[in-house]
């Protein structure tokens, strides 16, 4: 550790960003659209649980069980565009074009056949999934309707997701924002009007907010496609332009691809047993999780905006064979700004904490869960931060996705799920301390992902 310690501290954070315009103006112009788009997706669940949240406990409940299945949805496709976008992002530094119509077309071809599996399965078997998470009746009998209808708008999440992430790799990243802006727009009002029968509308309660997201979604997309083919995008996918899938492209695509899956799938199934274990406790914890866990995603996004920027510079940088010192400076620099910037969300979390309870039409138990819960992550958020700028934004994009993948789960499957399943399950302990055990990854994953960064083997050029 004094090695490594030594060899950060030879950068100066406040030098870096005065010293270093070239390299952070288009990581701001990059993270800002991201973070405002993955704002934008997370803003749509935060909606669906504000507006629910109104009708009491257990409609609260019935959309976190129905977002656990889109979870798992969206973390298999965002697993499909993060692999997909090692390769995109070195065929667009590279000006390959038909390495990036190869990419893109095999990218979507795999997130509509996912798609395609998570719909199947919650149309026929919606109560035997719901099962596996809560054996509330009352909350299953709620969520039944209105998993069925959201899973009919996976398909169109599907190409929004995949095209998107094309986009982003080739720095186009106002477009899909503004999409997404509208996107919510129109769930919000949809929203408004279904869920609670204003204008002449039918009140429908949750099944109104399972309708308005599966619209907006399908708007959504069409609305991408139209702009990606008419103002013809590097993303506008033509299969004749997509050349032949050789074996050896293939076989390099789904060695880097397959990491990043069992990364994301690995990591959603971890997330899920949390809930299921929240779930097991009681439904006024499951509650107080699901606020909590999403007011997080929620001051989250930037984070995501910046580490994804940080792949798509250094992923273009790889494929134009810029220096391995060049690439090894530019991923110090995100070592050491990522902390800094966690530490002002820290401030703000520790402000808001008392008072977005109060938004929800909850027990005065589940509002002191709620902030209780927000007190014990802010600790951990300047080391979950750094641990998703060195997963996703360094050596994902160097095509480091074993290394990834390792850093993501052996932390989580052999070390929080046990400790938590078995202290909540188990020993009954206070959800509180159960909830801080859960965090204990992060540690873990920190120090032999920074390791990895400064020994220089991430880097990879897989065009």
């Amino acid at each position: 550790m004094g090695v490594m310690t030594e060899r950060i501290g030879t950068l100066n954070p406040i030098r870096v960003i005065k010293d270093d315009r070239d390299f952070f103006k288009p990581l701001l112009a990059l993270a800002v659209p991201i973070a405002l788009q993955n704002l934008v997706y997370t803003a749509l669940n935060m909606l669906d649980t504000f507006m629910i949240g109104q009708l009491g406990e257990a409609a609260i409940g019935a959309v976190a069980l129905s977002n656990q299945i889109y979870f798992l949805q969206m973390i298999t496709l965002f697993g499909i565009s993060s692999g997909s976008s090692v390769f995109t992002a070195q065929f667009w530094g590279k000006k390959d074009e038909a390495g990036l119509q190869k990419t893109t077309g095999l990218a979507l071809l795999l997130g509509l056949i996912s798609a395609g599996v998570f719909t199947a399965l919650t149309q026929l078997f919606p109560r035997e999934i719901l099962g596996l998470f809560s054996r509330d009746e009352t909350v299953i009998a709620l969520v039944v309707p209105y998993l069925r209808i959201t899973s009919a708008g996976y398909m169109f999440t599907a190409v929004s997701i995949i095209l998107s992430g094309v986009l982003r790799s080739t720095g186009v990243v106002k477009m899909p924002l503004y999409i997404s802006v509208g996107a919510i727009s129109l769930n919000a009002l949809f929203n408004y009007l279904l869920i609670f029968g204003k204008m002449g509308f039918p009140r429908l309660g949750a099944t109104g907010a399972a309708l308005a997201t599966t619209l907006a979604r399908v708007l959504e997309m069409v609305v991408l496609l139209i702009l990606l083919y008419g103002r013809k995008y590097p993303g506008a996918f033509h299969p004749r332009k997509m050349g032949p899938f050789t074996k050896k492209y293939l076989g390099r695509y789904f060695h880097r691809l397959y990491p990043v899956l069992l990364n994301e799938i690995g990591w959603a199934g971890g997330m899920t047993l949390y809930t299921l274990v929240y779930a097991r406790m009681g439904t006024d914890i499951l509650a107080g999780f699901n606020i909590t866990n999403t007011i997080v995603q929620f001051a989250f996004v930037f984070f995501i905006g910046t580490g994804n920027a940080s792949a798509v510079i250094l992923g273009n940088m790889i494929g134009r064979d810029a220096p391995r010192e060049d690439l090894q400076r530019c991923s110090r620099k995100i070592l050491y700004i990522s902390p800094l910037l966690g530490f002002f969300f820290v401030i703000l979390i520790v402000i808001l904490a008392p008072y977005v309870p109060l938004l929800f039409k909850i027990t005065p138990e589940v509002r002191r869960l709620v902030t209780h819960f927000m007190y014990i992550v802010c600790p951990v958020i300047l080391i979950k931060v750094s641990n998703i700028h060195i997963i996703v934004g360094i050596l994902r994009s160097g095509g480091d996705t074993h290394m990834c993948a390792a850093l993501e789960l052996i932390p989580l499957w052999l070390i929080a799920i046990p400790v938590m399943a078995y202290t909540g399950l188990v020993l009954g302990w206070n959800p509180l301390l159960v909830y801080l055990l859960s965090m204990s990854e992060e540690f873990f994953k920190y120090f032999l992902g920074l390791a990895r960064v400064l020994s220089g083997k991430w880097i990879h050029n897989v065009t």
